[in-house]
C-alpha cells in the first residue's frame, strides 16, 4: 500500500477509535440511574442500594436507585433496554427478568441477550421453601404428602408471574407430581406479609426476606434449593438432604446496560463492580442476606445469560406457563 494510502487509512482508524476512548474517559458525565425493577424492601432492592452507594464512590457521580416494579420486573427492564446506550442508565437484572421472562410472552418486549450489554453477574443464592404454620407439615416429606392428598387445594405465592420464585414452584410441582395454586404479588414485602397472615400457604423465598422469622414460630422452614446448606439457615436441610434428589435451583442477580453501550464503558463498570464485590463490608452484607458474590467477565456473563434463557425456556414450556 502506498505511503499516502497508509496514512489516510491510519487517520480514518484513529478518527473512529478516539471518540470512543474520549467518551469512556469522560464517563460518567452526569448522575447514573440504576433501575431496580421491583418495589423497595426486597433482596434486589437491598443489593441495588449497596451497589449504587459503592459505584458512586468509585465513579465520582451520584448513582440514583429508581424502583420500577411491575410485570415480574419486565417493565423496569424494558425501560433500560430502550434507554440511551451511554452507561448512564443501568438495570439490576435477575433470573426472572433476564432468563425466564422472554419465554412467557408470545411477543416478548425485549430479548435479554440481544437488547442488553452484560456488565457482570453480582451474586448467586439459594431459595428456601417456607410454609405458614397452619399447614400440617413439619418436613418436606410430609408437605409433599399433604400436597398429594389435596391436589390443587394449597396455594403458593411469588413476587410476580414468571419470576424465578414462580417458576421454582412450577419446577417443584413437576418434580414431585403435585399441584399448587399460584398467587402473584407485586413484590417481596407484600408476598411475605401474605404468607405471615395465612392468605397463602407457602412460598419459595430468598433467605434474606424470611431469615428474621427463623425459630420464631411464625413461619416453618422446610428446605433450601442450593447444593449446600445456607450459612444463615444452617438448621434447614437442602432439598437433597430432605429427600428430593436432583432438585437444585440457584437464583442470580447481575448488572446490565442497554445494548450498544461502548465496550470501554462496560469494562469500566465491570472493573468497578468486581472491586466493590471484593470489599469486606460488602461481602459481609451479602452473606447476611444469603448471597454469595460471584462476578463474571462481561463475555462470560453474556454467555451465562444465554444458557439460562435456554434452561428456563424448557421449564416454561413443560409447565405451560404464559402471562399473556
Amino acid at each position: 500500500m502506498p505511503l499516502v494510502s497508509r496514512l489516510i487509512a491510519s487517520a480514518l482508524c484513529a478518527s473512529l477509535v478516539l471518540p470512543v476512548a474520549a467518551h469512556a474517559q469522560s464517563y460518567p458525565s452526569r448522575p447514573i440511574k440504576l433501575v431496580v425493577p421491583f418495589p423497595p424492601g426486597g433482596a434486589t432492592d437491598m443489593l441495588g442500594r449497596i451497589m449504587a452507594d459503592k459505584l458512586a464512590e468509585r465513579l465520582g457521580q451520584p448513582v440514583i436507585v429508581e424502583n420500577k416494579p411491575g410485570a415480574g420486573g419486565t417493565i423496569g427492564s424494558l425501560q433500560v433496554a430502550r434507554a440511551q446506550a451511554d452507561g448512564h442508565t443501568l438495570v439490576l437484572g435477575v433470573t426472572g427478568t433476564h432468563a425466564i421472562s422472554h419465554s412467557l410472552y408470545s411477543k416478548p418486549a425485549y430479548d435479554p441477550v440481544r437488547d442488553f450489554a452484560a456488565i457482570s453477574r453480582l451474586v448467586t443464592g439459594s431459595q428456601v421453601l417456607v410454609v405458614n404454620p397452619a399447614v400440617p407439615a413439619t418436613s418436606l416429606a410430609t408437605f409433599i404428602g399433604h400436597l398429594r392428598a389435596h391436589p390443587g387445594k394449597l396455594t403458593y405465592g411469588s413476587s410476580g408471574n414468571g419470576t424465578a420464585l414462580h417458576l421454582t414452584g412450577e419446577l417443584f410441582a413437576m418434580h414431585t407430581g403435585t399441584d399448587m395454586l399460584h398467587v402473584a404479588y407485586k413484590g417481596t414485602a407484600e408476598l411475605v406479609t401474605a404468607l405471615l397472615s395465612g392468605q397463602i400457604d407457602a412460598v419459595f423465598a430468598s433467605p434474606s426476606n424470611v431469615v428474621s422469622y427463623l425459630d420464631t414460630g411464625r413461619l416453618r422452614f422446610l428446605a433450601t434449593t442450593g447444593s449446600g446448606r445456607d450459612p444463615k439457615l444452617a438448621s434447614v436441610p437442602t432439598m437433597r438432604e430432605a429427600g428430593l434428589p436432583d432438585f437444585e435451583v440457584l437464583s442470580w442477580q447481575g448488572l446490565f446496560a442497554p445494548a450498544g453501550t461502548p465496550p470501554a464503558i462496560v469494562d469500566r463498570l465491570h472493573a468497578a463492580t468486581v472491586a466493590i464485590l471484593s470489599l469486606p463490608d460488602v461481602r459481609d452484607a451479602l452473606t447476611a442476606h444469603g448471597f454469595v458474590a460471584s462476578p463474571m467477565t462481561p463475555q462470560a456473563f453474556q454467555a451465562f445469560v444465554s444458557s439460562e434463557k435456554d434452561r428456563w425456556r424448557a421449564v416454561v414450556q413443560r409447565a405451560g406457563v404464559r402471562v399473556d
